[in-house]
């Protein structure tokens, strides 16, 4: 089973990420998180240095426009993205093992479509 890296941020998706283990929303048991101010902050070479240590895929589940540290946390997350698409293919990896979507306070149910989703996504590229 792929292992996912979850970078979630403090304020707007822990909440999120916390809520869906309240209401009991399953996901696999290899999806580790690792909370972090803003999303914007996440470094291109955290992202790398976690598919090193054996991660199959990341996910930032990102501010979107509630962020409080900018409006343009969402353009910055972006741009890290990007960034880091082009290290990956350096590296011989597929940029499809990273994924950003905007997860809310309350977006416990979207949060785990998500890393459900990207979960078969990554053992379908597995097999």
């Amino acid at each position: 089973m792929p292992k996912i890296l979850v970078f979630s941020t403090e304020k707007i998706s822990d909440p999120a990420i916390d809520l869906a283990g309240l209401l009991k929303k399953h996901y696999p048991y290899t999806v580790y998180t690792i909370s972090v101010p803003c999303s914007s902050c996440i470094k291109p070479r955290w992202i790398m240095h976690a598919y090193e240590k054996g991660f199959d895929g990341v996910f930032i589940a990102a501010d979107g426009s509630d962020c409080s540290y900018g409006e343009s946390c969402s353009d910055r997350t972006a741009e890290v993205v990007a960034t880091t698409h082009r290290l990956m293919k350096e590296k011989g990896l597929k940029p499809s093992q990273l994924k950003m979507a905007a997860i809310c306070s309350v977006c416990a149910e979207p949060f785990v479509k998500h890393i459900t989703s990207f979960m078969k996504d990554l053992s379908q590229k597995e097999n």
